[in-house]
């Protein structure tokens, strides 16, 4: 009788063991150990191009399955159009910007208009607020000083009205505008009906050290809208503003040598 041959007994033998191998290496194969063989295998897909078009995907816009390639193609579909949605926003920005870029310059050649003409602190209130409330939609303008005025009639102005103390501390610690609802402060009547507000530091700056600077009062800027000044807006502009405005005032006061005489 023919003997069957030792190789035809080997194969025979093992091939279940070798299967259930197979099994155990897949059953502990995970998503993460796939990422990390294609992540250290950028040439996988080169060298099985055919997958591309075996593999099929649930689709992410509905029902039925797509290959890997079509998955691919609107997942970069998907991350364009986030791109586009974002570039669109930055050039809304910018061109917002651009237009109040503007309007904080014509402020400020209204402000050296007046500078050179020598106008009254009068005129100079009326070109604030009337630049103010038409350039930046805002419906109240309010100065208060705590400063002395050069001119002793100016002290009856309502600008001049002494500031309480806590006020005048308050605003003096500000290193930035303040925007949003009423502080509560004795400030200067504010009728009801407006519902946001920035607080604008107006101060002259020592020894020419822009952040080192001595507070003489404050630009109160009001709105009927609650969200017009709300504490998450940006204030390069409203600081831009405080500046000129400070600057076109000085002319008129008298301001404090140092900072403690100013809480006096």
């Amino acid at each position: 009788m023919q003997q069957d041959s030792p190789s035809r007994d080997h194969v025979s033998s093992n091939t279940p063991i070798q299967a259930q191998d197979a099994q155990v290496q897949i059953n502990s194969l995970t998503a993460h150990h796939v990422s990390e063989y294609l992540t250290h295998h950028p040439h996988f897909f080169e060298q099985h191009a055919s997958l591309l078009t075996e593999i099929f995907l649930p689709s992410p816009h509905g029902n039925g399955a797509i290959s890997l390639t079509e998955r691919q193609q609107l997942a970069q579909r998907d991350k364009i159009r986030v791109l586009e949605a974002k570039l669109a926003q930055l050039i809304d920005f910018a061109e917002e910007n651009d237009i109040t870029s503007t309007k904080v310059h014509n402020l400020g050649a209204r402000l050296l208009i007046n500078h050179s003409e020598n106008i009254d602190f009068i005129t100079l209130q009326q070109t604030i607020a009337d630049s103010l409330q038409q350039d930046f939609t805002v419906a109240q303008i309010q100065l208060q000083l705590w400063a002395e005025s050069k001119e002793e009639a100016l002290m009856q102005n309502p600008a001049f009205i002494p500031a309480d103390k806590a006020v005048i501390q308050w605003v003096s610690a500000l290193s930035a505008p303040f925007c949003g609802t009423k502080p509560a402060l004795a400030f200067t009547a504010i009728p009801e009906h407006l519902k946001s507000f920035a607080f604008i530091p107006l101060a002259k700056p020592i020894h020419l050290n822009p952040l080192d600077k001595q507070v003489f009062g404050v630009l109160i800027l009001s709105s009927e809208n609650q969200q017009r000044f709300n504490a998450g807006m940006g204030t390069m502009y409203l600081e831009r503003i405080g500046e000129l405005v400070s600057a076109a005032l000085l002319i008129y006061i008298k301001v404090a040598k140092n900072k403690a005489t100013s809480l006096e």
